[in-house]
């Protein structure tokens, strides 16, 4: 037996074990679909990480590159009879190995870490192509002249998904009064005023401005008080997921300390529009489990924390004046539904706008690729899921394609042009309420 390549955990260590081998997770697996390699396949991948633990085999450029390719879509954890936890021993061991190798593509590592996750510097550095987009130079310039073609693979993605937008995206108010009565669904009560804790985002802030604008507009017409308090961060996803699980544990510090302070006002809901960053939150309990000034904290906050489709289904939507007359089918984004089990409640909001009719999708619940960043460090195969997603979209004949997370939105849509739509649940609620954008279609 070798020395150990990495060290777990026991409880970590302990997730792999669980694991009966029996495949109900290959078909959930988007990169086993894809290749159908074992060792990209969930109970591959826990074989080769229980091993490299054990040191009974060595971290070798293909064992590396088997665990490199996953998304942690988290679609094998829905599938597991026997509940194994997958991503917990996915993220530790690959933060294990990161320190026993060079970072991988340096300068999208170091994107990832100092502007995707810094609003005001991620609408700093997107001021010369918007402004390029406002006097109409920018596909000339960049994409039809082969500009584009010089930069790297994963710096060609991140432009390919660059929307239009604004020359400088606003920030949302800090506090958003009530403008509508809160009922209680369930038991026909009047709630009064509910105050809630809204969470825009990194890139959800400087790309998403409009969507985040519209829910917050939602909640108000709830009935609910929603605030934005100074002091949030990066929810601390990309860099959990890059191996930098320091940095992610003090933005977990910071936001509790910030949303949630001590003896801080009531809080009756903390949510997102974007379900990789509500999962991320809704995890802070085990990200700062050993800490023993924090962890009850945690606890607490993670009791409050929901998607957005989850808080207005809970506050009951205002009346919907405006019909959306509109066909169109649902992706399950997968830090929404298979991170935070959130998949009836998109669905119970969309059936309730008059006028659309909804499509199912299949295979609706397997990753189009996207997965954070996953999409800049593998293109290749990002490319290929998004493409197999969007050809089931188009055998639905639906025009616009729903999905909870503005990543799938933005990965998607750069796929599949401008034949379909990818929008929000929020932008089509939004819709049905207070009626179209003006210039909308």
């Amino acid at each position: 037996m070798g020395e150990k390549a990495i060290h777990l955990d026991q409880r970590t260590y302990s997730r792999g074990l669980s694991c009966v081998h029996c495949g109900l997770c290959l078909p959930a697996c988007p990169t086993y679909v894809a290749t159908g390699y074992e060792g990209d396949s969930p109970r591959g991948r826990i074989q080769l990480m229980l091993g490299l633990a054990d040191g009974r085999i060595e971290a070798t450029d293909t064992v590396r590159r088997h665990l490199d390719l996953c998304l942690d879509c988290r679609g094998c954890e829905t599938a597991c009879p026997s509940g194994v936890v997958y991503h917990e021993l996915l993220e530790e061991s690959r933060a294990q190995l990161d320190k026993t190798r060079p970072p991988q593509n340096r300068f999208i590592r170091w994107m990832f870490f100092h502007v995707l996750t810094k609003p005001f510097r991620l609408k700093m550095a997107l001021l010369p192509p918007r402004i390029l987009q406002k006097l109409g130079m920018y596909n000339f310039l960049v994409r039809k002249s082969g500009l584009v073609h010089a930069l790297p693979a994963g710096m060609q993605k991140m432009e390919s998904m660059l929307p239009p937008g604004k020359i400088w995206p606003r920030a949302l108010p800090r506090r958003t009064p009530a403008k509508g009565g809160t009922r209680n669904v369930k038991l026909g009560q009047d709630e009064g005023t509910r105050r809630v804790i809204f969470f825009p985002g990194c890139v959800g802030s400087v790309f998403g401005e409009d969507l985040n604008r519209q829910a917050v507009e939602l909640l108000s017409a709830c009935g609910a008080e929603v605030i934005i308090p100074r002091g949030q961060t990066c929810c601390g996803a990309i860099h959990m997921h890059n191996g930098a699980d320091g940095p992610a544990q003090k933005m977990a510090r910071q936001n509790i300390d910030a949303m949630l302070p001590i003896n801080g006002p009531k809080v009756d809901y903390m949510c997102s529009t974007i379900a990789g960053c509500g999962a991320m939150l809704r995890e802070y309990d085990f990200v700062l489990r050993e800490d023993k000034k924090y962890a009850w904290r945690a606890q607490e906050f993670v009791k409050r924390m929901r998607d957005i489709s989850e808080v207005l289904l809970d506050l009951g939507l205002p009346a919907m004046k405006y019909r959306v007359e509109q066909t169109v089918t649902y992706h399950d984004a997968c830090h929404l539904a298979h991170a935070q089990k959130v998949v009836a409640a998109p669905r119970r909001l969309l059936a309730q706008i008059p006028g659309l009719k909804i499509v199912p999708l299949p295979e609706s619940d397997l990753c189009c690729g996207a997965a954070g960043t996953y999409n800049l460090t593998e293109p290749a195969m990002a490319a290929k899921l998004a493409q197999r997603k969007i050809a089931n979209v188009r055998s639905t004949k639906a025009s616009i394609c729903v999905a909870g997370n503005i990543g799938c939105q933005m990965h998607l849509q750069a796929n599949a042009g401008a034949s379909i739509r990818f929008v929000h649940p929020v932008t089509l609620l939004h819709q049905a309420v207070f009626g179209p954008a003006p210039g909308a279609a």
